[in-house]
């Protein structure tokens, strides 16, 4: 089926308009080198906002003639796109936003690989390391407010929800902006789009004009969450563990909406932190919140961390159901507390450094068929170590859902499969179930076949 196309030669607007003559070189080999690739795809799916999509490799297939090509021009550098998708342009002018985005995808794309990954500065096998380049590629993009108080929530949902859903979250974002409140989200659409807009109607009844609205993303998932223009500041990470980091260094508090596996894996990735004994002291609110349909959800949500993690794991959240106001005064109450503990310790306001991140936490997981095989999904372990591993036993089911390579993997051997305690795998057989009925593991429009296997020392769960 033939696509509306267009070429065009844009400008930067921001961060790359003034430039030095090795800025430029490096930018130019960037376009034509090995980043090539990394670079197109993540500038195809921020062009493709508003189709929306949740396999990567579809993406790529509709789109295999289009190209993007830094230029140098005498003050600068241009973008030079061919059969770029025409959603992105309006009269023929691209949208400002959409603009903005696709050199903010150049900006980080060079400066991790050139700063960051080829920099023996950065010990990205240690914690301290992986936390420094978390910091640095932040504070490149230019995010971080040093000098404004907490005010960052972050939203993570899924990206198919309901109607239901997808509106109850833009009314917690219009509660949160009218207490001037900024939102951080994955930058997609569904629970990552609903707060920030929701937000922008807060803010404009405040004459609040400064407003944040942060989107973190990485290479391997921005296809399936292409940035919504409401973002006004993108940030590429180079992968989700050190996307998730940021979301938890950068963050005031953190809001959960009804989602899929993604969202779990945020959850269980949250609550691996706050279970850790070196952070028992570190205040940081977290609220599960949906309409009154999404009841159902949370008390499924609830129950697996319970039966998994254990009864004590309940005071490290609270469930709010169908009350935007009452979410909105419970995260800023929460974010007041930061507030205070941040003067009290000489904290930042901007990056949380005194959060510790389990290593396990931080290293990429690669969800190879051996790799998830090999999880422990075992009691005997203390429970923060237990959440991690189950964190990346949900990083592997997106994988397989919505990534490129996970879902070549699943075709070219098969399922995964994740074996463990029956204690552990019967709740989370029991939660994935939900999922897949509730149609949350794809797009409601894409049929689910299931890329996992669970397995306990006496046999196949499903």
């Amino acid at each position: 089926m033939s696509r509306d196309v267009i070429d065009a030669r844009i400008s930067p607007n921001g961060s790359l308009d003034v430039l030095s003559r090795l800025e430029v070189s490096k930018l130019l080999d960037t376009s034509r080198g090995e980043l090539y690739p990394l670079f197109r795809n993540s500038s195809l799916a921020v062009l493709n906002y508003g189709d929306y999509l949740d396999d990567g490799r579809e993406l790529l297939k509709r789109y295999q003639d289009f190209d993007i090509r830094v230029i140098q021009e005498e003050r600068g550098i241009k973008l030079d796109l061919r059969n770029a998708p025409a959603s992105a342009f309006v009269d023929g002018e691209m949208i400002r936003g959409i603009n903005e985005h696709l050199f903010a995808v150049l900006r980080d794309v060079v400066y991790v690989d050139d700063t960051i990954n080829n920099n023996p500065r950065f010990d990205l096998a240690s914690s301290d390391g992986i936390t420094n380049a978390v910091f640095h590629i932040l504070r490149n993009a230019g995010i971080m407010r040093p000098r404004t108080e907490p005010r960052l929530v972050v939203c993570w949902g899924g990206h198919s929800i309901t109607p239901a859903e997808y509106d109850y979250s833009k009314e917690v974002g219009y509660q949160l902006g009218l207490r001037g409140l900024d939102i951080c989200t994955g930058c997609g659409p569904g629970a990552m789009k609903g707060p920030m807009k929701g937000a922008t109607i807060g803010h404009a009844k405040q004459r609040i004009y400064n407003g944040q609205y942060l989107g973190i993303t990485e290479p391997g998932i921005i296809a399936s969450e292409s940035p919504n223009p409401i973002v006004n500041d993108l940030v590429i990470m180079p992968d989700i563990e050190k996307r998730l980091e940021a979301f938890v260094r950068v963050g005031h508090g953190v809001i959960v909406f009804p989602g899929g596996v993604g969202t779990a894996e945020e959850i269980l990735y949250i609550l691996s932190i706050l279970l850790d004994p070196d952070n028992s002291r570190i205040p940081l609110p977290l609220i599960f919140t949906g309409p009154a349909a999404a009841a159902g959800y949370f008390e499924q949500i609830d129950r697996f961390i319970i039966d998994t993690l254990g009864p004590a794991t309940r005071q490290m959240y609270r469930i709010i159901i169908d009350d935007p106001e009452a979410v909105a005064r419970k995260i800023l109450e929460g974010v007041k507390e930061v507030h205070r503990f941040r003067l009290k310790t000489d904290d930042a306001f901007y990056f949380n450094w005194l959060l510790n991140i389990d290593l396990s936490l931080q290293l990429p997981f690669v969800p190879s068929h051996g790799n998830m095989r090999a999880l422990d999904l075992h009691r005997n372990q203390p429970p923060h170590l237990l959440a991690s591993n189950l964190r990346r036993a949900f990083s592997g089911i997106v994988a397989g859902n919505v990534k490129d390579a996970g879902i070549r993997a699943i075709e070219e051997k098969g399922v995964f499969e994740l074996c463990g305690d029956a204690a552990i795998m019967r709740p989370l057989d029991d939660l994935l179930t939900a999922f897949v009925e509730q149609r949350r593991m794809k797009l409601p429009t894409t049929a689910y076949n299931p890329c996992y296997r669970l397995v306990t020392e006496n046999g196949a769960l499903s």
